[in-house]
């Protein structure tokens, strides 16, 4: 294959994933208009339109997505294949980039990362932090984090955390008209602050469990984010209820700044899971990462 039609489709493969021009065109370090040009020479000798292009939005034609879903996993599969050759070298090295909550980031990863990069000093991490489900291949990231429940029966996983609970807790201003709920259901005569998961398209429903039945509840109130400790912060200022991983709203609770309420109702969840597609496994930088996360009991 030409060299042209390799740098070619490798800059078709940047804009459909950034689905934007300039991100594309930073990531390639090349002008927006020559990835423009490059993209425009690409259709021309395909004569085939690729891409829709808006003042707002760039989308892939059915033609796109069909050369997108056919060329993408074998660029994916070079990459992986030179990155491998890294084995050769005396230390592992490569960049590893991991799309993760804002939660695990920092209760469990961001504190262990601290002790690999002085071990590792050629592996380079990037985090992306992200509180919906990605999809990983798609994004192309090398890795995701889930609570295992969560985690896609085609993918491997590693548990990177014990389980963990979540707790609702308030300000004890909150509770001086209402007093303490007593049940789940309760909860619908308080102000709670939701938060929104981008996948779901909506508000993320509370969890408890009654006797070993699952409870769902959808709770109102006047303020929404899209992380814990947003929430967090809000409820210490006595703006309503909020549902947070148990250690996030510890500290606060051992000051006497939170009430936790309902914590008979709050089961544990199944903790935090690395998860990678199976052409991850070979790459020493990423093995390494691996072993440094995983959860030892």
């Amino acid at each position: 294959m030409p060299r042209e039609s390799v740098n070619d489709l490798m800059a078709f493969l940047a804009v459909a994933r950034e689905k934007n021009f300039t991100r594309a065109a930073a990531k390639l370090r090349v002008s927006q208009s020559a990835l423009s040009h490059i993209i425009r020479q690409l259709e021309t000798r395909l004569d085939l339109r690729l891409l829709t292009r808006t003042t707002r939005a760039v989308s892939l034609t059915d033609a796109g997505e069909k050369l997108f879903r056919g060329v993408g996993p074998l660029f994916d599969e070079i990459d992986a294949q030179l990155e491998n050759l890294t084995a050769l070298r005396d230390k592992p090295a490569g960049n590893i980039r991991i799309t993760a909550s804002d939660h695990a980031i920092r209760w469990m990863i961001w504190p262990r990362l601290q002790g690999f990069f002085p071990e590792y000093p050629e592996v380079k991490v990037e985090l992306i932090r992200e509180n919906g489900l990605t999809d990983i291949v798609t994004e192309r990231f090398d890795a995701g984090v889930r609570m295992g429940e969560q985690v896609a029966k085609d993918m491997i996983s590693a548990r990177i955390s014990p389980d963990f609970r979540f707790a609702v807790v308030g300000a004890p201003v909150c509770f001086e008209n209402r007093g303490i709920p007593e049940h789940p259901q309760d909860l619908v005569r308080y102000n709670c602050i939701n938060e929104r998961l981008a996948t779901l398209g909506g508000f993320w429903p509370w969890e408890f469990e009654d006797e070993g039945k699952e409870i769902k509840i959808r709770v109102e109130g006047q303020l929404a984010f899209n992380n814990s400790y947003q929430g967090v912060e809000a409820a210490l200022q006595g703006l309503g209820l909020a549902y947070v991983p148990e250690d996030v709203a510890l500290p606060y609770i051992e000051q006497g700044r939170l009430v936790r309420v309902l914590e008979a109702f709050s089961p544990y969840w199944d903790g935090y899971h690395l998860y990678y597609p199976s052409r991850r496994q070979s790459s020493p930088a990423f093995s390494a990462l691996v072993e440094f996360l995983r959860h030892r009991t």
